[in-house]
């Protein structure tokens, strides 16, 4: 391993998934330091600098420390540093069941095909609608999942546009809506899903149930 395959990490623990197919699972999360994105209602800003520099080799052993099955790298924004794509190929060389949480902003061409894609796609109310790659769709697989976050109506409709716009209900194995925390209720988001029919799965933190808005969990 050459002496520059090291990443930025914020954090590495071991937790339940609180979001997306595997909600509830086990699972190790790698949290990669540094985002070029500011969505306005992020809960991860911590991510955004600092961290310390690990060798591929000792996140790798510290995974395996756990020994769970499953493992999300996620941020900040993980593919903000380069090597990332190397970490998501060991990881399954490694035998784990590895999905990656990624902004719609970031080429997801080079992500090993084993992966899970978790794509957010950013909505209206993020403030970083913009910074989405249309061009990410086509590159995404019947495996992977799009999640939008959604802050009022606005962003609903947004979301609803868009799974037509790109046919994501037959692209993609999951479309993930999830209520911005503390901006959106519940019952709203649920009510506005159940009255268009809309074959979405909705999605609330588990880990912000049982533990709260902190990191670690």
């Amino acid at each position: 391993m050459a002496a520059s395959d090291t990443l930025r990490i914020t954090e590495i623990f071991f937790s339940l998934q609180g979001e997306t197919s595997t909600v509830g699972l086990p699972t190790v999360f790698i949290r990669l330091t540094g985002c070029p994105l500011r969505c306005q209602y992020c809960d991860t800003a911590y991510a955004f600098s600092g961290g310390e520099i690990w060798p591929l080799t000792r996140i790798l052993e510290q995974v395996a420390f756990y020994g769970a099955q499953y493992v999300t790298v996620t941020g900040g924004e993980p593919l903000a540093q380069a090597l990332c794509i190397k970490l998501l190929t060991q990881l399954c060389d490694a035998g784990y069941q590895v999905s990656l949480e990624t902004s719609g902003a970031m080429d997801i061409r080079d992500v090993d095909s084993r992966v899970t894609t978790i794509l957010d796609l950013k909505t209206p109310a993020s403030l970083e609608c913009d910074r989405n790659l249309e061009s990410n769709i086509g590159l995404l697989k019947p495996v992977d999942q799009v999640k939008f976050v959604i802050c009022d109506r606005r962003d609903y409709d947004w979301a609803k546009a868009k799974i037509d716009q790109f046919d994501l209900r037959d692209r993609v194995a999951e479309i993930l809506f999830s209520p911005s925390f503390n901006e959106l209720s519940y019952a709203d988001l649920a009510a506005w899903i159940l009255q268009d029919r809309l074959p979405v799965r909705m999605q609330l933190q588990l880990h912000k149930i049982i533990w709260g808005d902190k990191p670690g969990h």
